[in-house]
């Protein structure tokens, strides 16, 4: 009878020493008791009890620097108690705590995440977000695309063509009034505008398609998630009128169809495919790219062809014969 009485006595002094962990929410004193009220004392009570005891304890109501040194603990003791009490989620978790003494992991987890957690709401961190984002996506695309007009304009195709425009829509006529325009400039001024020129003719007047078209807002995620809706309802209606239209129906496919089924064999996205030419979409259409039967011998014979002229090159004569040596770990004394 002693022993258990032994034993029992130390489950429950365990079960204090767990109960009021040291350096969360009130430490060794009960909260509850702190402020003299229950776990039953609604928000109300709760407040009413602090400030009962705030106006005995804060320390301006003390004179004595001793007694000042006292109130002050006592009140941050009081202070904390009512932090832990007045929220709602705070004292949901203090309650478990009381309940559960054991997970003592789980409460100081639970106690330092909402003290250091950030209190913003979610909702305005996704919207922040979600900015930035969109600011950095159209930030890189414009960069990319005036990186791509920088390139156009060293490639001597696009730069004559533009050239040809200029001239014909009078912008780089080297007449008199071009001359006296121009008779106060520099050198560099007049190259410069005219590179201003061609870079303006490039962009509008030229076709620039795929990867290097002029970037829209409609690309940003912003933009794709509020029309992310559409953008399903469309996704669905076209695999439903395809499902009706060639699978039940057995309908003959129409020129966008075959276009798309020869994009989907090749292997290509849809700025991928937009940057063929006129004429190469003609040519798979020509040779019914479509169909399984025609694409497969296409690829074979395109594949056949790469592997001749593979065969054929120098450099890569020389990297066979490279790996036949020993790869990697082969000494070789060739400079490239």
């Amino acid at each position: 009878m002693n022993v258990f009485k032994v034993v029992l006595l130390i489950i429950v002094n365990i079960h204090y020493i767990y109960a009021f962990i040291d350096g969360i929410y009130c430490g060794r004193e009960n909260c509850y008791e702190v402020l003299g009220v229950n776990r039953d004392s609604t928000r109300e009570e709760i407040t009413k009890a602090y400030r009962k005891l705030a106006r005995k304890f804060h320390p301006d109501v003390h004179r004595d620097e001793e007694a000042k040194q006292t109130a002050t603990a006592r009140f941050q003791v009081i202070a904390s108690a009512y932090e832990v009490l007045r929220d709602e989620e705070s004292r949901k978790d203090y309650n478990y705590m009381l309940d559960n003494p054991d997970e003592v992991y789980r409460h100081y987890y639970h106690y330092y995440r909402r003290i250091y957690a950030p209190k913003v709401d979610v909702r305005i961190v996704l919207v922040v977000t979600i900015s930035v984002i969109s600011a950095i996506q159209y930030w890189a695309a414009q960069s990319r695309y005036k990186e791509a007009i920088d390139y156009f304009l060293t490639v001597p195709k696009y730069r004559l063509k533009a050239q040809e425009i200029a001239k014909e829509d009078g912008l780089l006529n080297n007449n008199s009034a071009t001359k006296r325009r121009n008779r106060f400039k520099t050198r560099e001024e007049i190259k410069l505008e005219e590179e201003n020129i061609l870079r303006k003719i490039i962009e509008e007047k030229m076709d620039i398609k795929g990867a290097y078209s002029k970037p829209t807002v409609y690309d940003i995620l912003w933009v794709q998630l509020v029309c992310l809706p559409y953008t399903i309802a469309q996704f669905v209606y076209f695999y439903i009128r395809w499902f009706y239209k060639f699978v039940i129906m057995k309908e003959e496919y129409g020129e966008e169809e075959k276009m798309y089924i020869i994009r989907r064999n090749m292997k290509l996205s849809s700025s991928q495919w937009s940057q063929l030419s006129d004429e190469e979409k003609e040519e798979y259409l020509e040779l019914q790219l479509w169909k399984k039967e025609a694409f497969d011998v296409w690829k074979q014979e395109r594949d056949d062809e790469q592997k001749a002229k593979l065969a054929e090159s120098a450099s890569y004569k020389r990297y066979r014969r490279w790996m036949r040596k020993g790869g990697p770990g082969a000494i070789t004394f060739l400079d490239d």
